[in-house]
């Protein structure tokens, strides 16, 4: 499949913003709108973990133009959030923000790193919660803060990976949630931002997980410890499979009392090989849509792990690979517009209270009594980390992209550019490719869909 064009870059340089979306419940909720926000998410971490590099200066969100290149084509498959793993609070991240922004996609940011000193660590979680680390985390915060597009952070990864690691670390990803919401709460005037969890989807310790980071603690003034939403990595859907045969139905049944949003923080089984991504279908469709609010495919950039759908090289230029189109071709059966207009429930449950009862498995934390603050920590919370990195929309003069971009068959794909949406425009599939038998130069209206 070729994409012969792309669309040229029609857009003023007038800085529009996204809606800030808010957490209602199960949902979020754009409060314009009032409808529901389903997230059409990409994993995006260029360079895999190299991408961030503190003695380079270099992370995801610092170089304006990979971020055109990718904005572009992420907007071209439908994408409408992007989740970036390790970022360096130090850099600016004005112009790769204000890109995605004015492209129509928000952002979901970790606030760890692969970094010695930059993440709790699984095995003596203990010693890795200590006030220069929660410094870190709160560094991100302030630098993305600001960002209208700027949708939730991560207050972990998988730290739970096996059922060996449930003895210490529950409480300890509950107090990092507390201490970035405490400090949201403190720095952030504007608007709450959400603070959750993302899950390894270990069966044996899932629900028990659940229960634990979205539960109510008693004299845990406005629930700061719990989260406002859970997020799974979930690879059960591997090849032609089926809502039943993944398992997804279980994940459905688990998940339809929670009181927070519950989303796919990554999926996409890459074996068999090429993937299908037959689970589009499902995820947005009437089988999950009514519990899931989306999910984050895994991953844009190819790394060694064969799960990209760009393969690119450290100079820029870029070349599709198959599962890009099969991607494409997956959401272009999706009804974009319907999928955002859909309305929140009219009732959600409410959080249990924290109870040793919620607790299962053999060897899991059942004490819900959180670390005290680490020493220096609570200093930083009341008075805000200093140097505050701070970050806002710019304005971009050019939207066309700068790297070339080849078709997996090796043809370049002319006039590639991000499309500017206008104000809380969220990116959906306006633009189609052409087939591979159709070679003429292609262009098409991105709001109207209309040659």
């Amino acid at each position: 499949m070729l994409m012969q064009s792309a669309l040229l870059a029609l857009g003023a340089t007038a800085v529009a913003a996204l809606q800030p979306l808010e957490v209602k419940g199960q949902d979020f909720i754009n409060p314009k709108t009032g409808n529901r926000f389903q997230i059409v998410g990409m994993a995006y971490q260029p360079g895999g973990s190299a991408g961030y590099d503190p003695k380079k200066k270099r992370d995801p969100l610092s170089d304006p133009d990979i971020c055109m290149r990718d904005a572009a084509l992420l907007q071209i498959l439908g994408v409408n959030a992007i989740r970036v793993y390790n970022l360096n609070p130090d850099l600016n991240h004005d112009a790769c923000a204000s890109i995605f922004n004015a492209a129509g996609m928000y952002m979901l940011l970790d606030v760890n790193s692969p970094m010695p000193g930059e993440a709790l660590t699984s095995y003596k979680v203990y010693e890795s919660y200590y006030a220069s680390y929660l410094n870190r985390t709160f560094a991100v915060v302030e630098a993305f803060k600001d960002y209208p597009n700027t949708l939730a952070f991560f207050s972990g990864n998988e730290v739970i990976d096996k059922e060996e690691t449930t003895e210490f670390v529950p409480s300890y990803v509950r107090a990092v949630t507390r201490d970035l919401k405490d400090y949201i709460k403190r720095h952030v005037k504007h608007r709450p931002i959400p603070v959750g969890y993302s899950a390894a989807d270990v069966r044996e310790v899932l629900w028990d997980s659940f229960n634990y980071f979205t539960c109510s603690l008693q004299g845990d003034e406005d629930n700061l410890s719990m989260g406002d939403l859970f997020a799974l990595n979930s690879y059960s859907w591997c090849g032609d499979s089926t809502f039943q045969e993944s398992s997804f139905d279980k994940l459905v049944e688990g998940f339809e009392k929670t009181p927070v949003p519950v989303f796919f923080s990554e999926f996409g089984c890459n074996t068999p090989s090429p993937r299908i991504f037959t689970e589009i279908g499902s995820i947005y469709g009437p089988d999950m849509y009514e519990v899931f609010a989306g999910g984050v495919v895994y991953e844009y950039t190819q790394e060694a792990n064969n799960y990209g759908i760009v393969n690119m090289t450290e100079e820029g230029p870029a070349t599709l690979m198959s599962d890009f189109y099969s991607l494409r071709d997956q959401y272009a059966k999706l009804d974009f517009k319907k999928l955002q207009s859909l309305k929140p429930k009219a009732s959600t449950p409410k959080p249990v209270s924290c109870s040793p009862k919620l607790i299962t498995v053999d060897g899991f934390q059942s004490n819900f009594t959180l670390p005290v603050l680490p020493p220096g920590a609570e200093e930083i919370i009341k008075n805000g980390v200093s140097p505050k990195p701070k970050g806002k929309l710019v304005e971009i003069s050019d939207w066309k992209v700068k790297y070339e971009v080849r078709n997996a068959d090796g043809t370049v794909i002319k006039d590639l550019a991000v499309k500017p949406l206008a104000d809380d425009e969220v990116n959906g599939m306006f633009f189609f490719p052409p087939s591979p038998l159709e070679h003429e130069l292609v262009k098409f209206d991105l709001l109207t869909c209309e040659m």
